[in-house]
Formats: C-alpha cells, sequence, structure tokens
C-alpha cells in the first residue's frame, strides 16, 4: 500500500494551513519543528498535506500544483479569493472537454480550480 501526503514548501506554515483547512473542509493536524499538516475532517476527502515552513521565497512557477475538482469553479474561485488566494485566469481555461481557473494561494503557490 502507499499512502500519498503532499508536502509544499511555505514561509507561514500555520497560516498556509489555515488556508487549506479551510478551503479543503480539512482539520489542523499535527505539528513539529517546521512542519504543520491537515488531513481530511468529516466530509473531505484527499491526502495529508504538509506545509513545511522554509526561510527562501517561491522563486519560480511549481512544477508540481493541486487540480481540485468542484462542482462549480466560478462559485469556488470567489470563495477562495475571500481566504486569501488570488485568481490567475480571468476567465476559465477550456480545452480537451474540461474547463479550470487557474489561482494562487496566499503564499503563490499554484491552483486549479478544475469542473471535471
Amino acid at each position: 500500500m502507499i499512502e500519498v501526503q503532499i508536502n509544499i514548501d511555505c514561509a507561514d506554515a500555520n497560516a498556509l494551513r489555515a488556508f487549506y483547512c479551510e478551503a479543503l473542509g480539512y482539520r489542523a493536524h499535527r505539528e513539529a519543528g517546521t512542519y504543520a499538516s491537515c488531513i481530511p475532517g468529516a466530509g473531505a476527502v484527499g491526502p495529508k498535506i504538509v506545509l513545511q515552513q522554509v526561510p527562501e521565497p517561491k522563486a519560480v512557477k511549481n512544477r508540481v500544483h493541486l487540480d481540485l475538482v468542484v462542482d462549480d469553479i466560478e462559485a469556488e474561485s470567489v470563495r477562495f479569493v475571500a481566504l486569501g488566494a488570488t485568481r490567475v485566469s480571468a476567465e476559465p481555461v477550456c480545452e480537451g472537454g474540461g474547463c479550470w481557473i487557474v489561482m494562487l494561494d496566499p503564499e503563490g503557490n499554484e491552483i486549479c480550480l478544475c469542473d471535471s
């Protein structure tokens, strides 16, 4: 068996964990040194997310990002912005039968809100 965890480097592990807990319906899990993690809460599904506080700022586009499949990409983009995210796509990007909105979490990590 393989368990998937996602690690995200950040400047403030606790603040970014609070964003992902609220955005994804997760709950705070553990803290150890420069790490803070969150796991799916009641009714949420997904991998554990580990936020690792690092001293260097984000410098380039992520090579890996989260695709979050949601019921309504426009409504979710508004909710994510209210939580501190930034919308990058003025209009949804559509290709291959699906559409998505490119977002940045509060520390500038890419997230796509996808309709399928």
